[in-house]
Formats: structure tokens, sequence, C-alpha cells
């Protein structure tokens, strides 16, 4: 029996959990859906991730807002997916912050990207007809880009780790409170999608930057709040091993389907009941395919495309 395109069959609600992480800081998870957050300044508020939609953010935003009602100064986009982005004018921000290959991947990719995950993923995009555009930061940086929070709560550091989930994924990192927002590049108790990734790069230098901050709570792109030195830790090996059982079976394999039924037994056992493993697999199986023979830069996903590797793989 034909397994149902992507997510497009998952069209239950999610319960979300508001968590205060320390004071100032928050984060919203939900069973598997992007996570969002918010850290407060003294007299601001900077917003980590924007939702698929400005009805989607505008709902965050309301849970939000019962605990603070400062104004949005920033507004940091982890990396260009339309899930991450597209809610971005519902915040009104002041400056939306991304690293300098965000930018260069919207302007690449960012129509396709939104038509593909639209068609992968539909329940995310509540109200689709309320995205204005494409969001495009009015900031952006290489390595690092500071934001003084002010008064006594120290600073807010947004870091390059290295090629990973894209080319151009950032981390938010507090100091003060040893917290980090790691966007896609660690998921906590959740598949990874690694369909536009850098798989080699990911899985050895750039976790291993991510680990060098010595987080005691990490918010992941998707899954739960992990918490204590442990539990970050196991959410970065859970990510790491992911990753080399995809290596080590998409580059034993003579042909793409044999690397995708491979692959798919070798990771089942431990992630299949997690979100959005079925989904992503095809994608991710397919990107390291070519990355492992000699594509450099992942190809371009188009609602066309998305198909056509679905069908071929799941056949």
């Amino acid at each position: 029996m034909a397994k149902p395109f992507a997510s497009s069959a998952d069209l239950g609600e999610k319960e979300q959990t508001m968590e205060v992480l320390a004071d100032g800081v928050y984060a919203l998870t939900a069973e598997g859906d992007p996570n969002v957050g918010a850290i407060e300044g003294e007299d601001f508020l900077v917003c980590f991730e924007a939702l698929a939609t400005p009805v989607a953010a505008r709902e965050w935003l309301t849970r939000l807002r019962a605990h603070t009602g400062k104004p949005i100064r920033y507004l940091v986009l982890s990396h260009y997916h339309a899930v991450r982005v597209l809610g971005a004018s519902a915040f009104g921000a002041d400056v939306i912050v991304t690293h300098d290959k965000t930018r260069e991947l919207i302007t690449e990719r960012g129509e396709q990207d939104w038509a593909s995950e639209y068609a992968r993923m539909p329940r995310l995009f509540k109200e689709p007809e309320s995205i204005p555009g494409l969001t495009w930061p009015t900031a952006t940086f290489s390595d690092t880009f500071t934001i003084d929070l002010g008064g006594d709560r120290g600073d807010l550091v947004l870091a390059y780790c290295g090629r990973g989930h894209t080319e151009g994924d950032l981390v938010a990192w507090l100091p003060r409170h040893r917290i980090m927002f790691a966007g896609d590049l660690v998921e906590s108790q959740a598949a990874l999608y690694t369909g536009d990734a850098f798989h080699r790069e990911w899985s050895a230098g750039t976790l291993d930057r991510v680990a060098s901050f010595g987080a005691e709570t990490l918010v992941g792109g998707r899954g739960a709040v992990a918490r204590g030195k442990a539990g970050v830790e196991a959410a970065i090996a859970q990510t790491r091993d992911f990753l080399r059982v995809m290596l080590r079976e998409v580059g034993a394999a003579g042909t793409l389907k044999e690397a995708f039924h491979n692959t798919h037994r070798a990771l089942e056992p431990r992630y299949g009941s997690w979100p959005i493993f079925e989904h992503c697999l095809p994608f991710n199986v397919s990107r390291l395919w070519d990355e492992l023979h000699g594509v450099e830069r992942p190809r371009v996903w188009t609602a066309e495309r998305d198909r056509e590797v679905w069908d071929e793989l799941q056949s």
C-alpha cells in the first residue's frame, strides 16, 4: 500500500507546550512540529524562528504576550526553510537577522522551497494567503553577531558553526544561562531532515562546534527541550548517530533505491516512531546519494521533484 506523500496526511493538531527556560527565556514546542523561542532584553524582545505563516506566528505571539509585552526588536531566523521564515511579517521586528548564506539561499531557491514545503506539510501553513511574500533579512553576518540584551541580562550570541542542515544555519547562545537555540542542527527525539544538508561536515566539525559551547539547555529545531549536560549531549549524539548511519548505508549501496531501503532498515528500529521520519527519509537519501557522488551543493527541491523522488523510492 502506497504511503501518503510526505506529511500530507498528517492533519491532526499537535499539543503545544510553552516553557519558561530561565528568567525571560521562552520556548514553544509542539510534539515534533517546528520549535520557536524568545529572549527578553531589558526593554525589547528577540524572537527565534517565525513559523510558516503570519497566522501561525500570531498564535505563538499571543501566548508569548501572556508573559511579556516588550516590543520585538530582533527576529532571528536559523536558516531559510519556508516553515521557519514565512511568518515573519507578524512580528513587526525592527531587524531580521540571518547568516549571509541564508540570504543567498532565499535569493537562489526561496520561491521553489516555499512551494515544496507547502505541498509536503500543508497543516503547518495556516491560512497561507496571509503570507505577503518571501522573507528577506535586514542584517546578516558571516561568523558571529552579538546582541547586547541590556541591564544585567548579558549578551545573546548568534554563531555560525559550519555547514550542516543547510549552508547557512546559525545557533543562538545565551552564555549567562548556558541555553542554546540550535535550530535544525540538533533534534531531540525527532528525526532529521537532511535534504539540503552537508552530511559529512555536519556529523563531524559542525556538531563538534555546537557541542563546544557546553550548553546545559538546548532547544532543537523539533522535539523536546534537552535539559542538563547529559540531555544536551544525548541530543547531539542522537543527531550525529542518525547522520553516521546514513553515511554508512548510503555509502555502501550500489543504487539509490538500495541506499534508501538499507538506510530505512538501519534507522527504523531507533528512529522510526519519531516525528517526520517517514516524511524525510526519501529526500534525505536522495541528497546524500548526490553528495557522495560529487554533487557539492544540494539540488533545488521543487514540488515536482519532490513527487518524483517520493514515487521512485517508495515504490
